[in-house]
């Protein structure tokens, strides 16, 4: 049996980070505040409050700015300016909000004392986590048991969602081999040599990557159901996948898709979509007032740029199929469809100067606020396609149409998490993210997308 190292999952290491975020700027506030002559903040029984805010204020912040986004925490110079913007906008909602927080000091210094000694403990904390557990050490070995046809796609899309989940070997469960497996980094062993992998090279799990059971040998079965007896952790591929990932893995789904898909029971239960109804309905009309405060700068900046009409309209399929017809503002030429349908690319020249602004801020989307109040729409959700695509990707991508069981979005799982769409492949992308949303809706992924879309406007990402 494998002597297994110490390992951190995806979920352990976000808690992880947001525990010693916090730790590690009391604890240097609190030197800073017994060692020198600061009193601005200063942790007692009777302003507890004080402590409460600051945590509040660094967890909301640093998830917005995405301090807790592991790929971004495993790199000092990628994470450097995400703890200066969670510092600097903490430090100023803290300031800004004296009835829970302290009042501002007489010495100014004390400002930059309070500033740079949580900036010193982010970045000291950071260090010491991507050091060490980052570090080789705290690596998730795995061992990967299944078909040459499925290995080379399993290990990208898992290298690119866990940096610290590396496959360090590969068995051919097939009766009828083929060529070895050339990938790289990627070792093949012989079936009789699963048991020695496991501890020659500390493996932690064995994940079976078959698309159909029944090429499993009668012998590897034997030794895989002998470790499962020992209790050696064996999981199969498309769960390991989408806990990684956060995306259903269609492409590996076969006859047996009714495995997959037990949907959410958020998706039937009255009390979340009571609730789910009633936020579409709050943040709509607030997004309808912010909208009317805007539109005079909008006007200006579409008479300038755009020169044509303000607003244009497109047929969409809705929840069940039904059509509706979604309200934008206008960020391409007029006539931009002469010749039909054509997916939008990057750069596309037919998007204008003020267009391009309008969709890279989300400026451009305003106007659904309207189709959310109308009930076409929900704040969150899949985004509603275009019915000639839906049926041009419906006939190629399979479970497409599933995506129409809910409403369509504003913002949604596959929109914070991928870039805009402009090829079957990409298509492919969304819908593996849309249907993890349906599986898995509820609250606080709901939450989560609200965050993460905030983090995509301010970093100006839409397209």
């Amino acid at each position: 049996m494998s002597k297994k190292g110490i390992h951190f999952n995806i979920s352990e290491r976000k808690v992880l980070l947001r525990i010693f975020d916090i730790i590690s700027v009391l604890s240097v506030l609190y030197f800073v505040s017994h060692t020198f002559n600061f009193d601005y903040f200063t942790m007692t029984k009777e302003n507890w409050t004080w402590v409460f805010v600051l945590t509040i204020y660094i967890l909301v912040f640093g998830t917005i700015f995405e301090l807790y986004d592991l790929q971004k925490a495993s790199k000092i110079e990628t994470v450097s300016a995400n703890i200066v913007l969670t510092v600097s906008i903490t430090v100023l909602f803290y300031f800004l909000t004296p009835f829970f927080t302290p009042i501002l000091p007489v010495n100014r210094l004390q400002i930059l004392y309070f500033y740079f000694a949580i900036l010193f403990a982010l970045f000291v904390w950071r260090w010491a986590y991507i050091t060490f557990v980052v570090s080789p050490r705290f690596y998730k070995k795995v061992l990967i048991v299944g078909e040459t046809s499925n290995i080379q796609a399993i290990v990208e899309a898992f290298n690119v969602a866990d940096p610290n989940y590396k496959i360090v070997g590969f068995i051919n469960c097939e009766a009828n081999k083929t060529d070895k497996v050339k990938f790289k980094g990627i070792v093949e062993y012989s079936p009789k040599q699963i048991y020695q992998v496991i501890k020659d090279e500390s493996i932690s799990e064995v994940v079976i990557a078959s698309y159909n059971s029944e090429t499993i040998t009668p012998t590897i079965y034997k030794d895989l159901i002998t470790l499962l007896e020992g209790g050696f952790p064996i999981k199969e591929y498309t769960q390991v996948y989408e806990d990684l990932t956060r995306r259903i893995p269609i492409q590996f789904i076969g006859k047996d898709f009714y495995k997959y898909f037990p949907f959410s029971r958020s998706n039937q239960n009255k009390l979340y979509l009571f609730f789910h109804r009633f936020f579409d309905i709050l943040i709509s009309i607030l997004g309808v007032l912010s909208g009317l405060i805007l539109l005079p700068v909008i006007l200006i900046g579409n008479a300038i740029g755009n020169r044509g009409p303000l607003l244009y309209s497109q047929e969409r399929i809705g929840k069940n199929g039904n059509l509706f017809r979604i309200i934008k503002f206008r960020t391409m030429i007029k006539n931009a469809e002469k010749e039909g349908a054509v997916w939008a690319q990057k750069n596309d020249v037919r998007i204008t100067k003020f267009g391009n602004f309008l969709r890279h801020s989300r400026l451009d989307e305003i106007p659904q606020f309207w189709n959310i109040l109308r009930g076409d729409m929900s704040l969150i959700g899949p985004r509603p396609e275009r019915p000639y695509f839906v049926r041009e990707l419906s006939q190629i991508l399979p479970f497409y149409e599933t995506r129409h069981i809910i409403k369509p979005g504003l913002t949604g799982w596959a929109q914070v998490k991928t870039r805009y769409g402009s090829s079957v492949d990409d298509s492919l992308l969304k819908l593996q993210y849309d249907l993890y949303y349906i599986k898995h809706r509820s609250f606080f992924l709901d939450a989560n997308i609200l965050v993460k879309t905030l983090s995509t406007v301010i970093f100006f990402r839409g397209q």
